[in-house]
């Protein structure tokens, strides 16, 4: 196998391409990569002497293959030649390939056995997916492809396509068999391409749900056709991220506190002479973990983008090479960064310092060799919850989490409701040691650390024994003991939501803007049509509320950047961005059209406060047909005002967090003032109470308080006729309704109540 060198004038650059070329080939295929960079790990510059030593580290008797950035990277790599044996320059061929695109290609190509050649001109071709795909690309003669004997059609599973990594292992694959092996795309026309090379398969930009076409001729033609089809059923090779276990779906727990401290213990570290090497290994084994969870949200790509950030990463290592062990100079780079995003006056920029503390701690157990303990079975006590702890948390295993921040919206607080995970949050400073049994309920909000067993493990049973029930009579309507029946639906953020739920009367919302939030580019109606009708069909196509893009705020779209806000909670949010965005809403609601023609389908509009709005939005919707339409109701301004914006819709949904926020004027993702968020406080109650009583359409809840089975009977007593809830929660929603008789609900002194705290007591 020929070897690599990379010449750059910069350490963090070469060092950042090296990391993402090894990503696409299994460690044990990979060539001998050897760097030539910098004049140290921050300076600028190349360096002859390290050139050669480069190549003495590369050398194979199959060649050894320089790729080089710019100026005199050129000269340096050719002096170098002059300072080695001549017995090594003789196979050496310097490229003028691009540096990131040209290595990432020969690394593929060198990992199957080929020749310094087609290494090299593999390496040349590096640029022409890019180019194909933007269409600036030189007119070039079409290579030939030789007519094939054999030919199997695959579909292309990914959800980002045909991408580098799983094209690497496509390539890879043909390259191990006495074949020659074509790809052509059957859905755009493209090809036939040589499969054994990745910038041709680049040039096919494949996307998910192509047909391809694979042809095969030569000795080994049917073996490599059958090895593709097994390939290409198995994702290429994608990591597919596993369907988040469910957890009990209770209120209250027991069991040994499980201590998960913010601050990763480092006082048995002992650092070496391969500080940088640890950093590397640690930083590619959080990268393997986040990609495994890419598919759970942009959560985990905002993760995994700080995790391989180049200005951190370049910053980190200069402070190894000046004599800091690895842990310490992670730590001290991601600290600054989170204390910058928690000096910013922007709320949701303030909120980002948990991700990078997040993704600061997962370098640092690896770093130490720290277990996670969050596995162990326990009530685990935690600062508070991040979303990809909440997403990768055994539900099976732990007995609850206990968060001592308080508030009940932030994002890993709602995926762990969602995984219906035991959880109660805001316990403060309470002292907690490790391994003593510590309990709680949610529904008082108590947590225990000196707890009755007995009587704690008889409410779980009760409770256990609630839910079985429910469970069991899910698919019973929700008709009160004073006979009014109310639908409850379910929350959909992913298709799992509506294949798991058990008893939902359908969709009362489901959230597009993390249907495809992980997308780098806009999803097309085709695209987001077949995903809402994956969602009707698991619901037995049921009826499903589809809100248009909901962004802003809290909520970014990577394919739909916006400029910087003092205070995005209070910018363009919802349907505001897209009156100067009108064909991305326009695409929606054309899938929305088509999912409407085969299934029952209502539209709702977010982020509404004026009639202006209303009017606008109707006006792209056209001709209803099908549809019903709505509108959230989230701020108090259209909750003061839902008669005038009602007029001409069948119904409105009542988004109980932000109404909540906008209310009470405290941040749901801000710890600080999140316990003044309370979805229960009487002002929130008195809005709702009068949406139901002027609105003059069908009024229903999709905010977090549907989700809570003491506050829907209340809503429901208030008025209230539809509810959607977190799945785990919907047969539990239901079971507490059929036991109500809404007639001797007290409401009125449920909307007088001096605070959310004498609601609940009341409750």
């Amino acid at each position: 196998m020929i070897g690599i060198v990379v010449v750059s004038h910069s350490r963090a650059l070469a060092d950042a391409a090296v990391g993402l070329a090894a990503e696409m080939v299994a460690e044990d295929k990979r060539p001998v990569i050897a760097v030539a960079a910098g004049l140290d790990a921050t300076t600028f510059g190349t360096d002859a002497m390290a050139v050669a030593e480069a190549l003495g580290t590369a050398d194979s008797p199959d060649g050894v293959l320089v790729l080089l950035d710019l100026g005199s990277a050129v000269l340096s790599a050719e002096m170098a030649l002059e300072f080695v044996d001549p017995s090594v320059a003789e196979h050496v061929r310097l490229t003028s390939a691009p540096l990131v695109e040209g290595l990432v290609a020969a690394v593929v190509t060198a990992s199957t056995g080929a020749s310094l050649d087609a290494v090299a001109a593999e390496a040349a071709r590096g640029l022409v997916g890019k180019q194909d795909h933007l269409g600036d690309a030189a007119p070039v003669a079409a290579e030939a492809v030789a007519a094939s004997d054999h030919s199997v059609e695959v579909v292309v599973g990914n959800e980002h396509g045909l991408h580098a990594r799983p094209a690497a292992r496509l390539v890879g694959l043909v390259n191990g068999f006495d074949a020659v092996v074509s790809l052509t795309d059957l859905d755009t026309g493209k090809g036939p391409v040589d499969a054994g090379s990745l910038s041709m398969v680049a040039t096919l930009n494949a996307q998910q749900g192509h047909r391809l076409r694979v042809g095969a001729s030569g000795p080994q033609a049917a073996e490599v056709l059958a090895a593709v089809e097994e390939l290409a059923a198995d994702n290429f090779g994608d990591v597919v991220a596993p369907p988040l276990t469910g957890g009990s779906g209770l209120d209250v727990a027991i069991g040994p506190a499980v201590l998960v401290d913010a601050s990763v213990d480092l006082g048995g570290y002992v650092a070496g002479d391969n500080e940088g090497a640890r950093l590397d290994d640690a930083v590619r084994v959080a990268g393997d973990e986040l990609r495994a969870l890419v598919d759970g949200g942009g959560i985990f790509e905002a993760h995994l983008a700080l995790l391989n950030d180049r200005a951190l990463l370049a910053e980190v290592r200069a402070a190894i090479a000046g004599g800091t062990s690895a842990p310490v100079a992670w730590k001290q780079t991601y600290d600054g960064l989170a204390a910058t995003f928690e000096s910013l006056d922007d709320p949701y920029q303030q909120e980002r310092a948990q991700d990078v503390r997040a993704v600061r701690d997962r370098v640092l157990r690896l770093l130490a060799g720290v277990t996670d303990d969050t596995s162990a079975h326990g009530i685990l006590v935690v600062p508070e919850l991040d979303a990809a702890t909440a997403a990768t948390v055994d539900a099976t295993e732990v007995a609850g989490i206990a968060v001592r921040a308080a508030g009940t919206t932030g994002h890993g607080v709602i995926v762990a409701r969602s995984r219906g995970i035991p959880l109660v949050t805001g316990i403060g400073d309470v002292a907690v040691r490790a391994g003593t049994v510590v309990a709680f309920d949610a529904r008082t909000g108590v947590f225990d650390t000196a707890p009755d067993e007995a009587a704690v493990r008889a409410t779980i049973a009760e409770r256990l024994g609630e839910r079985e029930r429910a469970i069991a009579d899910a698919a019973l309507p929700a008709t009160t003991r004073d006979g009014r029946t109310v639908d409850v639906l379910v929350n959909v953020g992913v298709v799992q939501d509506a294949v798991e739920v058990r008893g939902a009367d359908g969709s009362g919302l489901v959230r597009t803007e993390v249907l495809f939030g992980d997308r780098r580019t806009a999803p097309s109606a085709d695209e987001q049509a077949e995903v809402f009708l994956d969602i009707a069909r698991a619901l037995g196509n049921k009826p499903i509320t589809i809100r248009t893009w909901d962004i802003g705020g809290d909520k970014p779209l990577p394919f739909l950047p916006q400029e910087r806000e003092p205070n995005p909670f209070l910018g363009e949010r919802g349907l505001r961005v897209f009156r100067r965005r009108p064909e991305l809403l326009r695409d929606q609601l054309a899938a929305i059209r088509r999912t409407a023609a085969e299934t029952p389908v209502h539209v709702m509009f977010p982020m509404v406060t004026t009639a202006d709005e209303v009017d606008w939005a109707l006006h792209e919707l056209g001709p209803r047909d099908n549809l019903e339409v709505g509108i959230m109701v989230e701020v108090p301004a259209a909750a003061l005002r839902v008669a005038t914006l009602a007029k001409d819709l069948d119904f409105v949904s009542i988004g109980t967090n932000d109404l909540t926020q906008y209310t009470t004027a405290a941040d749901r993702t801000n710890a600080a003032v999140a316990p003044l968020a309370d979805g229960l406080d009487p002002a929130v109650l008195q809005l709702i109470d009068h949406v139901v009583r002027t609105a003059g359409v069908r009024v229903a809840v999709c905010g977090d308080l549907a989700s809570d089975p003491q506050a829907a009977v209340l809503l429901a007593a208030l008025g209230v006729t539809e509810l959607s809830a977190v799945g785990p929660q919907v047969p539990l929603v239901k079971a507490r309704l059929r036991q109500a008789d809404l007639s001797q609900v007290d409401t009125a002194a449920a909307l007088a109540a001096r605070d959310a705290a004498q609601v609940r007591g009341l409750l």
